[in-house]
């Protein structure tokens, strides 16, 4: 379901009827969610869409089996998987499988809107213990090839 999509168009439009400006809305910042259990939400692209485009990537991957919190709540299951553009770092795909990972998506949403590297938000500090360490964890494993909290 892509509920949040259609609400954003429509404001779009009433944007644009009320000030004639073109709105901004980058159709690739806008998250997928199946709502299962666990959860699997993604931003951005798949390694099978870099590949197709030829562009070069890196990718890292944090189990919630490492992260505290998920062990606290019994959620082991699941992960998140970090790619960024093997040169610039630049974030370009985010994809989470978990209980709660229609919630943990929106700061990919907002990291590759903004144009974040996977340093970036491995650098940022993460509340402990949150299951959004898990993204956190994901993208030391793409800038530096390895978590603080690795497996």
């Amino acid at each position: 379901m892509l509920a949040h999509k259609a609400e954003d168009e429509g404001c779009l439009v009433s944007e644009y009827l009320a000030t004639s400006k073109e709105p901004h809305l980058d159709f690739d910042c806008v998250p997928s969610v199946i709502y299962t259990n666990p959860e699997i939400a993604w931003v951005g692209k798949t390694e099978e869409m870099l590949k197709a485009e030829g562009i070069d990537y890196k990718k890292g991957k944090f189990v919630f089996g490492a992260n505290s919190r998920a062990k606290a709540n019994a959620e082991e299951v699941g992960f998140v998987k970090v790619l960024s553009d093997k040169k610039t770092d630049k974030l370009l795909g985010v994809h989470i499988i978990n209980a709660l990972a229609g919630e943990l998506i929106g700061e990919a949403c907002l990291a590759i809107e903004y144009g974040a590297a996977s340093e970036d938000i491995a650098r940022v500090c993460h509340a402990h213990p949150t299951l959004s360490e898990a993204f956190k964890g994901a993208a030391q494993m793409t800038a530096f090839g390895k978590a603080i909290n690795s497996p």
